[in-house]
């Protein structure tokens, strides 16, 4: 068993002083219990059917904006505590991890997690990981500052073309080592992958589950509006670069400054003690079937629309393969296998338990049904009303601010689209604004927040892959979040000064 090193004082206050994600989501799961008490429930009526993508929010018609009505009916608050699988103050746990289906949040994403885990966990056990990263240093030390810039780009790209999200998770597991092996972070890991994805999905040109989503349902051509969207891409992924590009090189100038490093230095004392580890024919072989794999799931994402259930399948059977080729080579016993997968299922079940709870709290606020009375639909339709009297600048940008905060509730991009914009898009039009610009909206709104919120499956996964806390990682990336904020507001204001259509 392996002794963590004693973190210093300093780290010892600053931590003791942020509160753990689990207490902080207790309390908003309070505001959202409070709320449901003193806001009064509503809900939509729904017209023709919307189309919606392998995976998203079964919402089966478009919602009309002038139905909003409220539920005079309908018994406002939730209790303490419910009885026969209802919702209630202390069921939220419970009932947010068991919601949802295989396609997404809670249950699919919770174990998309546990079973990515485990199968990284044979991996990582087999020592391939370790072997191919020694040996992939020493084999390119004069090209280690293409790294960065490779890896970011590949994943804003991931993220722009087949919606990259909880994707990030695995990869963040694969290339911790590396980066730390290289003198960068948890942080800086976190930054090339999940950060890059994100980036790409806010300002896809071609998205799927969010930009071609909200596009039909605004009904306008999908995937129109290419131009600004490619540049702004652009824009977006050099200034994310830059960003952990600076921060990587402070780092790798002295590691200390680091925010994630007493959490790192167990993940250096592991790496320093396989450095005399040879790289031998197995873990070629080992290596090979991974990679195999990778190019097997990317293959499934791209050409036959995988989704959660498939791709969790898929590293499932990566880690089959994985353990089964150690045992050939006498390398692993097959307990040793098991107790690998149940080793990287344990260390990401607190993301896991996160991601289910932070579910919950939509449904202490009614649910995401627009036709099922709730205080979501109450808080929507309100927030709509308040843009109408604007000036029109004023409204695109609150329209932002908007898509933003919704979604930390509902941080499924899909499942944001479906709710929101049957709402936004006609109110574009009382306003001034053209559906096209609606749209840009939802997107920055919805993609760049994923950076940030704790209700966000992929980012609690990619932060716990990673062994960080989502309080520290919120003490670096709220700087971050406030320059991506600025950029998107201009190009909001932009895409009202141009007529964006």
């Amino acid at each position: 068993m392996s002794v963590q090193p004693k973190p210093s004082p300093s780290t010892s206050t600053s931590a003791s002083s942020m509160p753990d994600a689990m207490v902080i989501l207790f309390f908003i799961m309070v505001l959202a219990a409070i709320a449901s008490h003193l806001i009064p429930a509503g809900s939509f009526q729904l017209l023709e059917p919307a189309p919606v993508a392998q995976g998203a929010a079964k919402v089966t018609g478009k919602l009309d904006p002038n139905s909003f009505r409220f539920a005079e009916d309908h018994q406002g608050g939730v209790p303490l505590f419910a009885e026969g699988g209802g919702i209630g103050f202390f069921n939220y746990a419970f009932e947010g991890l068991v919601s949802g289906n295989k396609w997404g949040s809670a249950v699919g994403v919770v174990m998309f997690i546990l079973l990515t885990g485990g199968a990284f966990g044979i991996l990582m056990k087999t020592g391939a990981i370790h072997n191919g990263i020694l040996a992939l240093i020493r084999r390119t030390q004069n090209l280690q500052f293409l790294f960065i810039p490779l890896l970011f780009l590949l994943f804003s790209l991931g993220g722009a073309v087949f919606g990259m999200g909880e994707e990030a998770i695995a990869f963040c597991i694969i290339l911790l080592p590396l980066m730390l092996a290289l003198g960068y972070d948890a942080v800086t890991t976190v930054l090339v992958t999940y950060v890059a994805t994100q980036i790409g999905f806010a300002t896809s040109w071609m998205n799927p589950f969010n930009v071609a989503i909200a596009q039909g349902i605004a009904e306008i051509p999908l995937f129109s509006g290419q131009e600004l969207r490619m540049g702004m891409w652009a824009v977006f992924t050099l200034f994310g670069l830059m960003f952990t590009m600076r921060y990587a090189a402070k780092i790798k100038a002295n590691p200390a400054l680091s925010l994630s490093y007493q959490s790192d230095l167990r993940q250096r004392s592991q790496h320093s003690a396989q450095v005399v580890s040879q790289y031998q024919l197995l873990d070629s072989v080992i290596l090979l079937a991974f990679f195999a794999g990778l190019g097997w799931i990317i293959w499934g994402v791209t050409s036959r629309e995988y989704y959660i259930p498939e791709i969790a399948s898929q590293f499932f059977t990566i880690g089959i393969v994985i353990g089964a080729i150690a045992v050939l080579g006498r390398r692993m016993s097959v307990n040793d296998v098991a107790e690998g997968f149940k080793q990287g299922a344990a260390e990401l079940l607190p993301a896991a338990m996160i991601v289910g709870m932070a579910k919950g709290m939509l449904l202490l606020l009614g649910g995401g049904d627009p036709q099922t009375p709730s205080v979501l639909n109450t808080l929507l339709y309100y927030s709509a009303q308040s843009l109408q009297d604007l000036p029109v600048y004023l409204s695109a940008w609150l329209m932002l601010v908007v898509q933003s905060v919704i979604n930390f509730f509902v941080s499924s991009g899909s499942g944001q689209a479906a709710l929101t914009m049957p709402l936004i898009a006609p109110l574009a039009d009382l306003i001034g604004l053209s559906r096209q610009t609606a749209v840009l909206a939802f997107q920055l709104g919805d993609g760049l927040t994923n950076c940030i919120i704790p209700t966000s499956a992929a980012l609690i996964g990619c932060l716990g892959a990673v062994r960080l806390d989502w309080t520290i990682w919120l003490r670096f990336v709220w700087r971050l979040q406030l320059y991506l904020f600025g950029l998107a507001s201009a190009f909001m204001l932009l895409a009202v000064a141009t007529h964006y259509q």
